[in-house]
């Protein structure tokens, strides 16, 4: 199974809650910068990937059950976003990769090839 740590490792991510365990497992990877997307269709214990980096993308993730967020594109929350995700447990990481490239390097830990399959 792919871990927090896989994904951080192949996003060159760093991990912003460095209280979470590394070894929490990823199920699945939804990738979004709508919220009502995440709420909609991410699946319970994905991983979220997004540009966006405000309180919303916390509390949405908490409604929506999402295991962890990785920002994209060099955002990063501010001290009060990352302060409500230790208060859930919610995992945070931060990459500077553009959410394509991002998207892709996880897809090779999840074996999908070009065609999706």
């Amino acid at each position: 199974m792919i871990t927090l740590k896989d994904i951080m490792t192949m996003v060159n991510g760093e991990l912003l809650t460095p209280e979470s365990v590394p070894e929490i497992e990823c199920p699945k990877v939804f990738a979004s910068d709508l919220m009502s997307d995440v709420l909609a269709s991410a699946e319970p214990g994905s991983f979220l990937l997004t540009g966006l980096a405000n309180p919303h993308v916390v509390s949405t993730c908490s409604v929506a059950d999402v295991a962890a967020v990785v920002f994209v594109q060099g955002k990063r929350p501010d001290a009060s976003v990352v302060g409500q995700a230790r208060a859930k447990g919610l995992p945070l990481i931060a990459t500077k990769m553009p959410m394509f490239e991002a998207c892709s390097r996880i897809a090779v830990l999840f074996g999908v090839r070009g065609d999706g399959r």
